[in-house]
Formats: C-alpha cells, structure tokens, sequence
C-alpha cells in the first residue's frame, strides 16, 4: 500500500507539472479539450487531441521505449569477467559417478577392499588385451611384448590396469575426471621408476582431449566404464577419433538383463556388500548388441564378445559363453583405404 501511494503521488506530481506547462504555454502549445457526453445506460468520457499533440507524445513514448531495451539488451549481452559459456552437450561425465567415486579414491591399491574385483579381473582382462594387440604386432620383445604401443586407458581410476600395461612395455595414458583418483595413482607408479617413465597421467575426462589426441593411440582402453558415463554413444565417438586407424577399442562391462539387476545391483550391493551402494545404475547398463550396433555406427569393426563371470565366493573370474552378467568386447577401427595400383584401376 505504502509503495502505491508513493506511486500515485509521484504520478499526480508528474501530471500536475505537465499541466502547469501546458498552461504556461498556450501560444506554444496546442490545447487539449475534453468533453463529456452522458448516455442513458452509460458514462464516457471522450478525450479529444490535437494530431500535433498526439505525435509529440507517440515520438517521447517511442524514444523512452528504445532507451529501456537498448539497456536491458545490454545487460542481457553483458556477462562477468570470469564466466564463460559451457555446452554440456558433448560431455560424457556423470557428476553423481564421480562424487561416488569421490569417496572411495583413498581405498583403490586395497587387494581386500571394495576393489578387489577390479583386482582379480586383471587376470583376465590384461591378457585379452595383450593376446589381441599381439595378433597385429609384426614383431615383439621378449618380456616388453607391448613395447612401442600407445595405449590410452580411459577412467583408469587408480591405475589397476593402467600399472600392467606399463610393465608389458606399452606407453599408457590414464585419465580419470575424479583428481584424486589421478592423485592415487600418480603416488602408486612413484614407487616403480621403470612405470614413472612410461604411464602418465591426466585429471580429465575423454572428450577435454579428443583434439589435441586425435588418430593418436594404438589402443583404447575403457574397462568398467561405459556402465558410469552420461552419453554412451559420444563416449564411443570419442573413442574412435583418438584411435589409429587399424587400432583397437577394449570394453568390459555389465549386460542390461533381468539378471545383472538382481545380482549385480541387489546381491553385490544391498546383499552382500561387495560393491558400494550406489555404485551402479541399472539403466546405464548396455547389452552386447546395442554396444556392438553403437560401435559399427562409428566405424568399429567387433572382432569378439566374451562373457565373464565373477565367483564371489572364490574371488576369481573366468571366461563364459554367458554374456547375460559381465562381458568384454575388442573392436577395431576401420584402416584408411589405400590408392589402388594403376593394375586394379585396369
């Protein structure tokens, strides 16, 4: 209340000093004339002015008009010094993944912990890379069998397979978009010389280096990863463009059926506890032949689809003809065409 009549008191000093003006100034100025006309069923009031007036008027409401939005076109326009436009559309991280894998950063080189089947699956995962890379090696050393490849381990976490790789001679690159995963494994390779000078590495997420990556690595790496990111079918076009032609994409990763939701979210979670709460979404979850459809679509020829299964009593892992729990795919990008001979243009 108090702010309308402050308003209307304003208002009628404005009209008021227009008023005195136009009184002042009758040689000047055109008069205004009213004239009311009383109907039986109604009362108006017709408000009669001159067309000079009237233009005068239209000219000072369109000019206060243009300077309003001439300003406030300027605020929109205006931004802060230390903001800048972000487009998530091309992201493939997860912000509630990594505050989950937040917390358990400290707890990755714990052969006990809630990693270790990280930890066993090494027994299988490292050979099946190493065995398959091997296929196209002309040539290998003895005891560094992946020397001179460059591979590019994606959400290494803290360096579980990033660290084997290493030691099979191959140059690795681990990225993780949690820094104090990068932070752990950065401290475990400090202790082997030998694996601080051919593992290195970066806080960051895949697509933040596609560019300065591209058509760069011999194979790409992404274990117990797919089932965490965001956009699936970015993370798998990433993946390609910073693969060689001819180089190799490694997946593992959890199948989307009724029976991976009940013992991989239900038994391994709320059950058994062999994995943390939360850890998994059963949404997120891809079957073989989605992941295999997503990777013809982007140039990706799948050599192999493996099942895994993982004793949790045992604590082991082995190979299966199942694929309806864990499975690993090797899927290799599609080789530049070579210009033909001057024969087979014949």
């Amino acid at each position: 209340m108090l702010g309308g009549r402050k308003l209307s008191s304003s208002g009628s000093r404005f009209l008021g000093a227009h008023r005195s003006a136009f009184r002042g100034t009758q040689g000047d100025c055109p008069r205004l004339t009213t004239s009311a006309a009383y109907s039986k069923n109604q009362l108006s009031w017709t408000l009669q002015i001159k067309p000079s007036v009237f233009s005068e008027y239209r000219i000072m409401c369109f000019k206060s008009y243009s300077m309003t939005f001439a300003c406030l076109n300027r605020m929109k326009s205006y931004r802060l010094p230390w903001t800048r436009l972000y487009s998530t559309s091309r992201t493939t991280v997860d912000s509630s993944e990594v505050k989950t894998f937040l917390a358990l950063a400290h707890r990755w080189w714990d052969e006990q912990g809630v990693y270790a089947p990280l930890h066993s699956m090494n027994d299988l995962r490292v050979p099946f890379i190493r065995d398959n890379l091997l296929k196209t090696a002309a040539d290998h050393q003895p005891g560094k069998p992946l020397s001179g490849m460059k591979i590019l381990d994606v959400g290494c976490g803290g360096g579980l397979l990033t660290e084997p790789l290493g030691r099979l001679g191959a140059s690795v690159i681990g990225i993780d978009p949690v820094d104090e995963n990068i932070k752990t494994a950065q401290h475990h390779k400090s202790f082997d010389p030998v694996l601080d000078k051919r593992i290195e590495y970066r806080a960051c997420s895949l697509e933040k280096i596609v560019e300065e990556t591209a058509e760069t690595f011999d194979a790409v790496v992404a274990s117990e990863v797919v089932e965490h990111v965001i956009d699936l079918e970015v993370f798998i076009q990433c993946c390609c463009q910073v693969l060689k032609p001819g180089g190799s994409l490694f997946i593992t990763t959890i199948n989307k059926t009724q029976l991976s939701y009940a013992l991989g979210i239900v038994f391994s979670e709320q059950i058994a506890g062999i994995v943390p709460k939360g850890t998994h979404t059963w949404e997120k979850f891809v079957s073989p032949e989605k992941l295999e459809s997503i990777l013809e679509s982007n140039g990706l020829s799948v050599q192999t689809v493996a099942g895994m299964l993982y004793n949790p009593f045992s604590g082991y892992w082995h190979w299966s003809e199942n694929t309806s729990l864990n499975y690993a795919a090797h899927a290799v990008k599609s080789s530049m065409q070579e210009h033909p001979a001057p024969a087979d243009l014949l």
